[in-house]
């Protein structure tokens, strides 16, 4: 049966996790838009199914159109961009979901799990109401570093690497699995970190950087020196000389991964 105890431990905004969305979510989807090759990677993992919960559903990115779609999100500010034809999301957290067990075919969570205050309880309570898969999608923390923004703000990629729970982890809670990983398209429409390993100038944009939430946990003097230290490499071309080949590079490699667990 459902293990729903309420609000508590959440801000204002509902935000259950360490990022305040109420404070860093406005204009998110501006800048964080489904990428169809991560969709298509999501999709086909899910399988022959018919309903779907969607925990941690933000905006409601990578929800597929053809199942029967059920969203939790904590978020106010999240709930409120989740574009027309969406369903409405259920304002709950993933370690108090209300519902029975087994009620759901699939379930799948997208750049959620490391804002999860307690991992083990949400990846427990997400298994214990889906019968079948349960999909997740992560970045593995200790690949990070090989973004050239650690050589620009360190700070930024070391506080996500410690936010990001290991992948071994996530396996274990859900009882087992595989984890795939998925190249990252150089005109990746969906503006996590690495989506613009190819095109630094976007990083510049404080939108894009407003909407990966490792930026809203260090100091503004790391946004000043990260702006005046890559505009001044974009301008002298010392960037191009260390890393103008991802310009032209279809994907890259980086610390995305599908967690799939495939359930009984």
């Amino acid at each position: 049966m459902s293990s729903h105890q309420g609000t508590a431990g959440r801000s204002a905004d509902g935000s259950a996790g360490d990022a305040d969305y109420g404070r860093i979510g406005g204009g998110y989807t501006s800048y964080r838009q489904p990428e169809p090759q991560i969709e298509a990677a999501i999709r086909d993992a899910l399988g022959d199914v018919r309903t779907v919960l969607n925990v941690g559903a933000g905006a409601g990115s990578y929800e597929p159109r053809d199942l029967e779609v059920t969203a939790v999100e904590p978020s106010a500010q999240m709930r409120a961009q989740r574009p027309a034809g969406r369903v409405e999301a259920v304002d709950a957290t993933a370690q108090d979901l209300p519902f029975d067990d087994d009620t759901f075919d699939a379930a799948m969570a997208t750049f959620t799990v490391h804002q999860w205050p307690d991992l083990s309880a949400g990846l427990t309570e997400v298994r214990r109401v889906t019968r079948g898969p349960v999909v997740v999608l992560t970045c593995d923390p200790t690949l990070l570093q090989k973004f050239w923004l650690y050589e620009y703000a360190p700070e930024a990629i070391d506080v996500e690497a410690g936010r990001y729970p290991p992948v071994d982890a996530i396996v274990s809670a859900l009882g087992g699995g595989m984890v795939m990983s998925l190249p990252i398209p150089l005109l990746c429409t969906d503006g996590f970190g690495e989506a613009y390993y190819g095109r630094p100038e976007r990083l510049l944009d404080p939108g894009a950087r407003k909407a990966n939430s490792a930026w809203s946990f260090v100091p503004p003097e790391v946004h000043t020196r990260f702006e005046s230290h890559l505009t001044r490499d974009l301008a002298n071309g010392t960037w191009d000389t260390n890393h103008g080949h991802l310009r032209n590079q279809s994907h890259f490699d980086g610390s995305l991964v599908l967690v799939i667990s495939p359930g009984s």
